[in-house]
């Protein structure tokens, strides 16, 4: 695809993953309302039950897969992540039968790869940093002539993406605002075009870790700014956007917010706690973002969130005090 996806590419990409992958749940929490605002009602689209990756990513990836050519699949397939959608590539790809590579940090989750290796795939490692990602999947490329599938800066990824606001506005119509995370932008992206499509009065807002936000200060500056240093525990979201996911959020996002890992780690003990299943660092920024901006919102609205994915090292979870930033 070498166009913003359209909504009748969104339709067709839900089509064609629809009888792969199953419909995840909503669940609307009275208690997470209560904590953004006095009956404010808060609808989760529990992307982090998605079984066998735990995650969104698995959209983008089988609309990608599924779009391949006999003979682009007979080549094998490649690609660059730091977790989640290594995990999806590497399972769609054997489901498939086809040969999947994927180019990982040194540095990333142990769980992600152990899973990544569990589902077939071949991990190559490389230095931590988007260069020297780029770099090795160059040279990998140029060795295999495997085809190589960005993990967001893809239209076919963004149009499988966006097939989760569309069964999130599905369930609950007339949503005042949806909340996602962001990182490269590919799941922002389609959750903007969806809305975009299917509900424009629904505003969209971002939440980013406030030690890689690059997305926010891409916006701010009217280019995309790189990160040139990277703090942050929610690993799934420090990649810089592209320029494929730039434009679309450049012009329909409502506004982005960065929250600090402390405020993320305290949503994800929230999350835990009221809705009783396991939420990643990454998932939880959106209702972090949300909860950061509480005073802007009023009674009576309903308020979509995408809880991204819900992989966590056990060994590193961040709230083991009893920290809160909620009253």
């Amino acid at each position: 695809m070498d166009h913003i996806p359209t909504k009748q590419d969104i339709i067709d990409a839900h089509e064609r993953i629809s009888g792969y992958i199953p419909r995840t749940p909503v669940f609307s929490n009275e208690a997470l309302g209560r904590l953004v605002s006095s009956s404010v009602s808060v609808h989760c689209k529990m992307e982090c039950l998605m079984p066998d990756v735990g995650s969104f990513k698995i959209r983008g990836v089988m609309n990608a897969l599924l779009s391949l050519t006999p003979e682009e699949r007979k080549r094998g397939v490649l690609t660059q992540s730091s977790g989640n959608h290594a995990q999806a590539f590497a399972l769609v790809a054997k489901r498939m039968g086809i040969q999947a590579t994927i180019v990982m940090p040194k540095n990333a989750n142990p769980i992600k790869k152990r899973n990544v290796l569990e589902f077939g795939g071949k991990i190559v490692e490389c230095e931590p940093g988007d260069a020297s990602r780029e770099q090795m999947v160059r040279d990998v490329q140029s060795a295999t002539g495997a085809v190589d599938i960005h993990p967001f800066n893809d239209y076919r990824i963004i149009a499988g993406h966006a097939t989760a606001a569309k069964e999130l506005l599905e369930n609950v119509p007339h949503l005042d605002v949806i909340v996602a995370p962001v990182g490269g932008g590919g799941l922002l992206s389609g959750t903007l075009l969806a809305t975009h499509y299917f509900s424009p009065k629904t505003k969209v807002i971002a939440g980013e870790p406030a030690g890689a936000d690059d997305a926010y200060r891409s916006l701010q500056a009217g280019s995309i700014q790189p990160n040139t240093t990277v703090k942050t525990i929610a690993d799934g979201l420090i990649t810089t956007l592209g320029d494929k996911t730039f434009p679309i959020i450049q012009e329909y996002v409502d506004h982005i917010v960065r929250v600090e890992d402390s405020e993320i780690a305290a949503a994800m003990r929230e999350l835990w706690e009221r809705l009783r299943v396991t939420v990643e660092a990454s998932g939880a920024v959106s209702f972090a973002a949300l909860v950061k901006e509480r005073s802007s919102y009023t009674t009576f609205m309903d308020i979509g969130v995408i809880l991204s994915g819900g992989n966590v090292d056990l060994d590193r979870i961040p709230f083991l005090k009893n920290i809160s930033i909620f009253p």
